[in-house]
């Protein structure tokens, strides 16, 4: 069809009878009109990981951020580490929203001006002063669009016709910079989908044409860039765009209906959440339909759709079917949908933590080739562990390395000793020692409040060998703690206290997607070889992740406190290692009482004595617990109450384990804080229709939920006329899909319908790894909550960490135990 008839079907489709029926700058300093949002600077670029895909002008159509990053960027493609501009401020009136910003390295300061015009929106660009000469040519307006929104669709480029590809595929430039060519370019009228009423947007320039390019040839994580330089000696109106997003007539976003994908044991509470668009009239009742094994749906219940109010942009409501307690398959019809089924089942939870641990927590294993079957998830890793990193240094992934080494290694000097055990963080490949700390006290209190029993994994560490599928009669987090506690034992043994942590040195590493064996050449560098020389176990090719090996009070502790617990676990199966673990965790413990100029050490932040107190109780608790009451520590841990009662929210769990071991005041003082704490919790979780504190911040808060969870337990269990179980399986039923945008279990594999793709080591291939807690739900400010299922670059919303999904096994076995009470 010829450009100019789908420009003019576009047209017919933007017309709106007036300024008012469309865009109009909103209380909460958007432009806002049904079906469209336009998000102008109130996320801003990060100031370590830079470019999140979650900054500058955003435009959210038909409930899906489309596109973001509206900005002055200075190259075409940039990548997530490439320079961001710093927002001055921000400012607005009921016609236009203004953002001052610029590079103020680079002498460039602008102006961006959005405003609602008829159709769409307007975009100015203003330069305080003409470009540098230095940016002409480099600096342009960047708008991205998500790529899985216009897989396989069409656009116009003027009058030329193109269609976006599913997969980068170049064209490349030949001159060496590896950027790539224009999709197209050279027109100052784009079409995005124009066959496509929901995703369509209109884009035309007044100054420079404008270019379509594929960044994803750059780094997979890129969306397609649409991009108009700024001309040379341009200041007011540099840069001039109209911007007409396609808006449905009469659109209304379909409801959802969330529920635990895993089920109901018969006998507990069942409350689905219904999210509406807020103009929805919502019918004034559900049904509750059981599948007989025809497969035809039955009605066994209907009942009233409660509402329950309004949070972020969604209008909420209730659906109560607590009273069918009879086992079998089911679903809940709402405004002429049905849900997928689940079960009500005694045993509906049995089943849903051990993907976590023999699957995803035996893929992150650090140091261990892994297999399952014939799928091998990784090749033997990072035998070449570490080289001493350099003073003075600031990562690109947010460590930090002082002037301090706190090591007797060289900079740049292999350190023996560090290449066992442990596990790689997240998506990334680096070991985390706080988290690797976490994940082993995590797996010791799963194993000694739940058991825990399950053996699915072979793990040899003297062959540095895993097999998933083949259990050989060890207990699976035995087995796992024991992995950890070597990568810490190691690190004590080394430099006689916890690192900072073991990551990769440059970049082009960091951003390796895949095998974390093929990461680097596990042989240890030789300055001395040539760069594609071996010699033996030796390589010229300096690969070797480097080590951050600062003292820092906080992580002494930390690593005490794992190695204390561990103890407790090794005693039987590796008495030896046991007896290793704890004497060590008791110095550590032990220097940390004088801690010195370690406590305030630029490298992480300045720890004032309520963060040392703070890491202090964990470890005191756990010293408590495997001396059995020794008075040292039990004398230590009751000076250590004013800072448990005052954070009681993330100590109360930790604290309380302590409990058999000390005296009746002890316990009187931490009921007092459980019954302050309550309250509290209660105020904060009313909050939200989903019976936990859903987290506001900037990585999306599952993790945070399921430590909710199993902590509320394990203060039920201390203080059960005080703190019930409900909270705890309203925790759960949040992992598992009853929570906002989707009703998709956040558990990888786990449930009747679950994630499909997240931020791991296999994302480029649009994967996941069964039994990974992703993050979940982010609320992109002011008030859109987000949980992308189909692209899996976003990390702040699909990235699991070992920390995180340990927790949720500790949380998924709470909600086991509650759901029997």
């Amino acid at each position: 069809m010829p450009q100019k008839i789908w420009l003019a079907l576009a047209g017919l489709m933007l017309a709106v009878p007036s300024l008012a029926a469309g865009l109009t700058v909103s209380p909460n300093e958007t432009l806002e009109q049904p079906g469209l949002s336009v998000i102008v600077h109130q996320n801003l670029f990060h100031p370590i990981f830079r470019d999140e895909k979650n900054a500058g002008i955003q435009i959210v159509l038909h409930d899906v951020r489309i596109a973001t990053d509206g900005e002055v960027r200075l190259s075409p493609t940039p990548e997530q580490w490439d320079p961001v501009p710093a927002l001055i401020g921000r400012e607005h009136d009921a016609k236009k929203i203004v953002v001052t910003s610029g590079y103020a390295d680079r002498g460039l300061a602008y102006h961006i001006t959005v405003s609602p015009e008829a159709g769409g929106f307007r975009i100015a660009v203003d330069l305080d002063q003409p470009l540098p000469a230095g940016l002409v040519g480099k600096a342009g307006f960047n708008l991205d669009f998500l790529p899985v929104a216009y897989f396989g669709k069409t656009y116009l480029m003027g009058e030329a016709p193109g269609l976006f590809p599913r997969q980068p595929s170049g064209p490349m430039k030949t001159d060496g910079s590896g950027d790539p060519e224009a999709l197209a370019a050279g027109a100052k009228t784009l079409v995005l989908a124009p066959e496509d009423a929901l995703t369509r947007v209109v884009l035309t320039s007044d100054t420079a044409p404008l270019a379509l390019y594929d960044a994803r040839n750059r780094a997979q994580n890129g969306w397609f860039v649409v991009r108009a330089l700024i001309p040379a000696g341009a200041t007011k109106n540099a840069i001039v765009w109209h911007v007409k997003p396609n808006v449905v007539k009469g659109w209304m976003r379909t409801p959802v209906v969330s529920f635990n994908q895993a089920g109901y044991t018969p006998s507990r509470a069942k409350v689905a959440i219904i999210e509406m668009d807020p103009r929805f009239k919502a019918p004034a009742t559900a049904v509750l339909v059981k599948l007989d094994a025809s497969g035809k749906p039955k009605p066994v219940l209907r009942g009233k759709v409660t509402p329950w109010g309004r949070w972020t942009r969604y209008a909420y409501a209730t659906f109560d079917f607590s009273n069918e307690r009879t086992p079998g398959l089911y679903a809940i019809s709402f405004a002429g949908r049905t849900t997928n089924p689940f079960r009500i089942a005694p045993d509906a939870y049995n089943h849903t933590w051990q993907a976590s641990l023999d699957t995803y927590l035996a893929e992150q294993m650090d140091h261990m080739q892994v297999r399952e079957q014939y799928r091998v998830w990784t090749g033997l890793s990072h035998m070449d562990d570490a080289r001493q990193a350099a003073p003075n240094i600031d990562h690109f992934d947010g460590y930090k390395m002082g002037p301090n080494l706190d090591s007797p290694f060289k900079p740049g000097e292999h350190i023996p000793g560090l290449a066992v055990g442990g596990w790689q963080d997240a998506g990334d490949y680096d070991i985390q020692t706080l988290d690797n700390a976490l994940v082993v006290r995590n797996l010791v209190w799963g194993r000694e409040l739940y058991g825990l029993d399950w053996d699915e994994t072979s793990i040899d560490e003297d062959a540095h060998a895993v097999e998933i599928r083949k259990p050989d009669g060890v207990n699976d987090a035995l087995q796992q703690i024991r992995h950890g506690t070597l990568q810490l034992l190691a690190q004590y043994k080394v430099f006689g206290h916890a690192i900072v942590g073991i990551v990769d040195p440059t970049l082009k590493q960091y951003t390796h997607l895949g095998d974390s064996g093929s990461q680097s050449d596990r042989l240890i560098y030789d300055p001395a070889l040539k760069a594609n020389q071996t010699v033996g176990g030796m390589s010229g090719k300096p690969d070797d992740r480097w080590a951050f090996t600062s003292d820092v009070p906080t992580d002494d502790y930390a690593i005490a406190g794992a190695l204390a617990a561990a103890s407790r676990q090794l005693m039987e199966p590796d008495p030896a290692l046991a007896a290793e673990a704890l004497a060590a965790a008791k110095v550590l413990w032990a220097n940390q009482q004088t801690p010195g100029d370690r406590m305030n050490r630029p490298e992480r932040g300045n720890w004032g004595e309520g963060q040392l107190e703070a890491a202090a109780v964990g470890a005191t608790v756990e010293l408590v617990v495997a001396t059995k009451g020794d008075p040292l520590y039990t004398a230590k841990l009751k000076s250590l109450l004013p800072v448990i009662t005052e954070r009681f929210a993330f100590l109360g769990s930790t604290a309380v384990g302590a409990l058999p071991y000390m005296d009746a005041d002890y316990k009187a003082a931490l009921r007092t804080a459980t019954i302050a704490a309550k309250a509290e919790i209660d105020k904060e979780i009313a909050k939200t229709p989903f019976g936990v504190p859903v987290s506001l911040g900037t990585w999306a808060g599952a993790g945070q939920v399921a430590m909710f969870g199993s902590s509320m337990y394990q203060l039920h269990q201390a203080f059960p006329d005080v703190i019930g179980k409900d909270y705890t399986l309203a925790a759960l039923d949040y992992v598992l899909g009853r929570h906002p945008v989707h009703n998709l279990s956040l558990v990888m594999g786990v449930g009747g319908r679950s994630k499909q793709v997240m931020y791991g080591h296999n994302r480029a291939d649009f994967s996941f790894v069964p039994g990974a807690l992703t993050p979940g739900v982010l609320v992109i400010k002011p008030d859109y909550p987000e949980q992308m299922d189909a692209w899996p670059f976003l990390w702040f919303e699909n990235e699991a960490t070992v920390a995180s999904t340990t927790g949720y096994i500790l949380m998924a076995n709470a909600a086991i135990a509650a759901a029997k009470e």
